[in-house]
């Protein structure tokens, strides 16, 4: 749907064009003034704002830009089924745990890309941020730490790191987006500045040089407002459903170290996905039936 609305972006513009002016009135604004002038404007405009983007921002960020570029054709992080193996993954976790103590799972949580129990979760194995983080909080229950209100509060601070640093990029590219109208102002002063060496030329020659000028305006307004801010606004939300995934983990482990049975526990991550990725009870049975021991 991201795409679609790209080209509605373009349909509108150069549509509404066309409705208000005619069509042989816009072919000659587009042929004439817009198009000549664009793709100069569009240098100055856009090659200062990534310029300034990379000037502001670390590697690690411009990475995560380039990362999460991907929203455009995938909005979420992680579908209905990859949460659905997660809640899999804990149950079984948990039903280790609860049947052979937590030194049954060290094997697993020392070398967790090893873990034969891992393996069957692959998503989940894949993913070397979740998985670290999970088996980090498995160690320190192993070791004797199991107060719930304790590891709670670790995992929340843990988890504002980690969502400061998954939104960054989204927010960046906004601050980019943030920028573009000014500097379509320079490109229109530069226009202007162009305009007054020519301004001895006849009248014709001011209008068509006045318009290119002005063409620098409309396309930094245009491409921050229906192109990089959307852009950014998608990244940032597909930043939080990163989160989500994380928070999944945590409210799972503490439902676990509260007394909660393994079926149960898995109940409560359950609960706090949005409903266009939560697997609905009867489902999430069927799997934890489908689960094997370990």
């Amino acid at each position: 749907m991201k795409f679609v609305g790209l080209i509605l972006v373009l349909l509108c513009t150069f549509g509404g064009l066309v409705l208000a002016a005619g069509f042989e009135k816009a072919m000659h604004l587009l042929t004439g003034a817009i198009i000549p002038a664009a793709p100069g404007e569009f240098v100055i405009i856009m090659g200062c704002a990534l310029s300034a983007f990379l000037i502001a921002n670390s590697m690690d960020v411009i990475k995560g830009a380039g990362r999460y570029m991907s929203a455009l054709a995938k909005p979420a992080a992680y579908s209905k089924d990859d949460y659905t193996e997660l809640l899999c993954m804990m149950y079984a976790v948990f039903k280790l745990a609860r049947s052979k103590g937590w030194l049954a799972i060290e094997q697993h949580i020392e070398n967790p890309e090893e873990s034969e129990m891992f393996k069957t979760f692959p998503t989940f194995h894949h993913n070397h941020h979740a998985i670290t983080f999970f088996c980090d909080y498995l160690r320190i229950i192993s070791l004797g730490n199991e107060n719930p209100f304790q590891l709670e509060a670790l995992m929340d601070a843990e988890i504002e790191v980690i969502a400061h640093h998954e939104a960054h990029p989204g927010h960046a590219v906004q601050a980019m987006a943030d920028g573009i109208p000014a500097l379509g102002i320079v490109a229109a002063v530069l226009g202007v500045i162009k305009t007054m060496a020519s301004i001895s030329e006849p009248p014709e020659v001011l209008g068509h040089l006045i318009g290119g000028a002005l063409v620098g305006t409309f396309l930094g307004v245009w491409l921050s407002y229906a192109f990089v801010a959307p852009i950014a606004s998608a990244m940032t939300a597909k930043a939080e459903t990163e989160i989500t995934y994380y928070k999944c983990i945590k409210t799972g482990i503490i439902a676990f170290l509260n007394g909660a049975a393994p079926q149960v526990a898995v109940e409560f991550p359950r609960k706090l996905l949005p409903h266009d990725v939560q697997p609905d009870f009867a489902e999430l049975e069927a799997k934890l039936n489908e689960t094997p021991a370990f």
